[in-house]
């Protein structure tokens, strides 16, 4: 029997500072996302990050927590939910960090009678922090708890013609009647994870991201990010001129790949641009990053640098037509398993 597994980055349970300093705990010490030697790893977010850091988190979610709960657990049961009533397998969530974790979805479908599963991570772009540790993950947890059963996992799909046509016709329908710029805001990753994930060893920051191909590209978090940013722009016709690539939410004081989403929303205000709309298509769905970091500190950001309105378009969340594309990104993954 075949079955679908949702994975998303997970989520505190509470926003009770013990709760955070958990999730954060959990998450940090991930060697795909701090990517030092254990031992270095530990000293730095345990000896310091934890100290600190979870207080601080703990309010920040305070501003986005719903009656429901964290929002991107809310909203990854809501696509659940509308995901079983159109395919005929069970389909169950998981979370790379805390609870519903990626063993607790696994052991749901396995009790559900499921020996073949496919999982979707749900980032449309590849990086060491996302994608692959989600699969690190679940390859380790079904090696060790659940020999039996076979994993067909889902690809980056910031390419692909039906998520791109999707994406598009949600910002299109956002985007107010007048605005100077629309700004494409990423998740940031240190630029030495962009090289360490690259096994073609083709990959040079300065130039390659924008050529039509190189071997580097499959694994290359920028060169996908600014792809789909290219492809969104192609489907709305907006000048390249009026659009502004940057990436957020960077930690420590390692180099990131830039621009840096909170110094351009600094300056871009004395360049003229003082009605900005602005999305962040690393997210499928809302979370503390696009509810509180851009919404709320990065409105307060540009405001304060002269800016006149900004307008953040939502996330796919669980909108109807992105609920059809994972439908058939999965569908075409859980037909692989027949031609095996």
């Amino acid at each position: 029997m075949k079955g679908i597994l949702l994975v998303n980055l997970g989520s505190p349970k509470s926003t009770d500072v013990n709760d955070v300093k958990e999730y954060l705990d959990e998450f940090l010490m991930d060697e795909r996302v701090i990517d030092y030697r254990w031992i270095f790893r530990a000293l730095l977010v345990r000896g310091i990050i934890l100290k600190t850091r979870p207080a601080k988190s703990a309010e920040a979610y305070k501003t986005v927590w719903t009656k429901e709960g964290s929002p991107l657990i809310v909203i990854t049961e809501k696509i659940q939910k509308k995901l079983q009533k159109l395919v005929d397998v069970p389909v169950e969530i998981g979370m790379r960090y805390a609870e519903p974790s990626i063993e607790t979805g696994i052991q749901k479908l396995v009790d559900k009678g499921v020996s073949e599963i496919v999982l979707f991570p749900l980032y449309p772009q590849y990086a060491m922090s996302t994608t692959e540790t989600v699969i690190e993950k679940a390859e380790e947890v079904r090696k060790k708890k659940f020999p039996g059963v076979k994993i067909n996992y889902i690809q980056p799909f910031y390419n692909r013609d039906i998520y791109i046509d999707c994406l598009s016709e949600s910002i299109k329908e956002k985007l107010p009647e007048n605005f100077d710029a629309l700004q494409f805001s990423y998740h940031g990753v240190p630029e030495r994870h962009i090289y360490k994930t690259d096994p073609t060893k083709t990959c040079n920051l300065n130039d390659c991201c924008s050529r039509d191909d190189n071997p580097s590209h499959q694994f290359c978090y920028r060169h996908q990010c600014y792809k789909t940013t290219e492809s969104v722009i192609e489907r709305l016709n907006l000048p390249k001129e009026k659009t502004i690539v940057s990436f957020q939410s960077r930690l420590g004081k390692d180099k990131w790949i830039e621009p840096y989403t909170d110094e351009t929303l600094e300056t871009i205000p004395k360049k003229g641009i003082k009605n900005l709309a602005i999305v962040c298509p690393a997210f499928v769905s809302d979370c503390l990053e696009t509810l509180e970091e851009i919404s709320v500190e990065g409105k307060e950001e540009f405001l304060h640098a002269g800016g006149e309105n900004f307008h953040y378009i939502p996330c796919l969340n669980d909108e109807d037509r992105w609920i059809h594309v994972i439908k058939v990104l999965c569908e075409e993954k859980l037909n692989e398993f027949y031609l095996v």
